[in-house]
């Protein structure tokens, strides 16, 4: 608004004026204020206003849903971290708008943005929506993301170190003695991807060279992590660990493992990520990369509000640690 009003010749109060289609000026200086501004890509964040003038204390919390996977919001890493950020928004006296939005059709998620509904947007995940994500922070809508940091990024993000957190997970799991660790995620998704470069990282530190089929690109749907398990020990893939880039996922490996006559963790050792409640009542107890979920929270509106308060995207990274339970701890094996 200020390079408008210093090159129009006019103060940013009129400016103002004249993108609210104020009457207080002549037509010919509101169109010529309102055509600079169109040359120039500039828009009314209707949001940010709102929450300056103290009319909008909402914020829309969005899971963007994939139909492939059919991930669902009863997720509890999903449904943990949407309380985190509960809590932070009620702290601070702001409301949440909780929603979910077709990966496909995301445009329309910043529709309660654009028609003032709500002041920013809390976007839970990256999927496969790096390009659309830089094309909405070009368009100056408010919003962070809980993901990975990436090059090239025009917008923020707010995530656990998942490269750290991964080289964690597989480093236990080859020191616990394990020769043949299988990597169970989705890596054309940028969080997991980094955890497949710790895993990476882990074995070349470790001078273990990885095993190429035991790769398994499995996308979070039960039937597939099903599939590929089975496709493993029934094709006669030598393996005594894996690494699963969910407690969901590293679950379901379990039970299907156990159902196969493989027990966890005399033959198999697991490692998940996330550290959801449920991984410390599983049997047995699941070891797993614990994501800072109640600071996530606080670091996602945090960014979201210095947003709104005027300062550029910055992106922050949270750290990750490693938590040893049952099921990746062998007596005979050397801890």
């Amino acid at each position: 608004m200020a390079d408008i009003a210093r090159i129009a010749g006019v103060s940013r109060a009129t400016v103002s004026r004249a993108l609210n289609g104020s009457k207080l000026l002549s037509p010919e200086t509101r169109e010529r204020i309102v055509e600079l501004a169109r040359s120039m890509n500039y828009s009314i964040n209707v949001a940010a206003q709102n929450l300056r003038l103290k009319q909008n204390r909402t914020i829309a919390v969005i899971v963007p849903f994939d139909p492939s996977t059919r991930q669902h919001l009863s997720d509890p890493f999903f449904l943990s971290l949407i309380g985190s950020i509960a809590d932070a928004l009620t702290a601070r006296g702001l409301e949440m708008l909780l929603s979910r939005a077709d990966v496909s059709e995301l445009e329309t998620a910043t529709q309660c943005v654009d028609a003032g509904r709500a002041s920013g947007i809390v976007l839970i995940g990256q999927w496969h929506l790096h390009d659309h994500l830089n094309e909405l922070a070009r368009r100056a809508v408010p919003f962070v993301v809980w993901g990975a940091r990436m090059a090239d990024q025009a917008y923020a993000t707010v995530g656990g170190d998942n490269s750290r957190g991964g080289e964690l997970a597989t480093a236990h799991l080859l020191r616990s003695g394990a020769k043949r660790v299988v990597f169970l995620g989705d890596t054309g998704l940028p969080e997991i991807a980094e955890r497949f470069e710790g895993y990476r990282r882990a074995h070349e530190r470790a001078g273990i060279k990885p095993v190429a089929r035991l790769r398994r690109d499995t996308p979070f749907v039960q039937a597939s992590i099903i599939a590929d398990v089975e496709d493993l020990v029934n094709s006669g893939a030598r393996f005594d660990a894996i690494f699963a880039a969910s407690d969901l996922m590293a679950m379901t490996a379990i039970s299907t493992l156990r159902r196969l006559g493989r027990g966890v963790p005399d033959d198999i050792l697991v490692v998940g990520y996330d550290d959801i409640p449920l991984a410390s009542f599983f049997h047995p107890a699941l070891s797993t990369v614990r994501q800072p979920i109640e600071s996530a929270g606080e670091q996602l509106v945090e960014s979201l509000l210095e947003q709104l308060a005027g300062n550029a995207p910055a992106s922050r990274q949270l750290v990750t640690e490693l938590i040893v339970r049952e099921s990746s701890v062998v007596a005979s094996r050397t801890a």
